[in-house]
């Protein structure tokens, strides 16, 4: 099954990195969070990405084309310009970079895929979140209920400590729960092949009138991941990922 990762937007909320690299190409630590994606389902056997690129392509496909030689010893005879890999520490990846477009929305790039994807299910998230959600567990949950689309529903991060108060007594504080009502679209989607009959042009938007007609002809099911999820929106969400990875105790990996 094929990993379609949506990493051609702008990242405006993080112009100070986004006004030089694409916004998966963000370092969290010594590698971008696109890695960091590519990894957590890597973990679980899958291998074979398409990457839907736009803005700042070429930073990325930069990274990839020179992936092998940063992260192998090499020798290099300069009188016979003969290079030699002698010790690749590179992953067991496929994949395929895409340009679809500088402006196109999430749904039309995904439909600008559709002669790489097939006529097979497909995996798809954005390039700007991590989880520890089980991928297997989620194919498998798909499976079963056989709808058109599932998605990750996830518990939302709050963005301040919540305080519960008695009498004007602190009874309860917690530093930035998750909130414990309500769910948000968390990504990490397994797709079939239908849902190009829902895209039309460049200007679609999976999570409007697609993933809203769909939702209406009840064809689509909602994985609840309770465990780890973050997305990198924000200077503060950089940060806390930044903080997890220097602990070296990274749940998605």
């Amino acid at each position: 099954m094929k990993v379609v990762i949506l990493a051609g937007g702008y990242g405006t909320r993080l112009g100070e990195y986004t006004n030089k690299i694409p916004k998966p190409m963000v370092l969290l630590d010594d590698k971008p969070i696109l890695w960091h994606i590519m990894k957590s389902y890597s973990k679980f056997g899958y291998n074979e990405f398409i990457i839907a690129l736009g803005y700042k392509q070429e930073k990325i496909k930069e990274f990839f084309l020179n992936y092998i030689h940063n992260n192998s010893n090499i020798e290099v005879d300069l009188q016979t310009k003969k290079i030699i890999v002698k010790k690749n520490n590179s992953e067991n990846w496929k994949i395929n970079l895409v340009n679809t477009g500088i402006n196109t929305m999430t749904g039309g790039r995904i439909k600008r895929l559709q002669n790489l994807i097939g006529n097979k299910s497909f995996l798809l998230t954005y390039g700007d979140g991590v989880s520890n959600i089980n991928i297997q567990k989620l194919v498998k949950f798909h499976n079963k209920n056989k709808k058109i689309l599932t998605l990750t529903a996830v518990r939302p991060p709050a963005r301040f400590g919540e305080v519960i108060i008695k009498n004007n007594l602190v009874r309860i504080f917690k530093e930035k729960p998750n909130i414990d009502t309500g769910w948000i679209n968390g990504g990490f989607f397994v797709v079939e092949p239908e849902i190009f009959n829902y895209l039309k042009n460049d200007k679609e938007m999976l999570e409007r009138e697609p993933l809203e007609k769909l939702v209406k002809e009840k064809k689509v099911k909602a994985y609840k991941h309770t465990g780890f999820w973050r997305c990198m929106d924000n200077i503060k969400d950089l940060e806390y990922l930044k903080n997890i990875c220097a602990k070296k105790k990274i749940p998605w990996l």
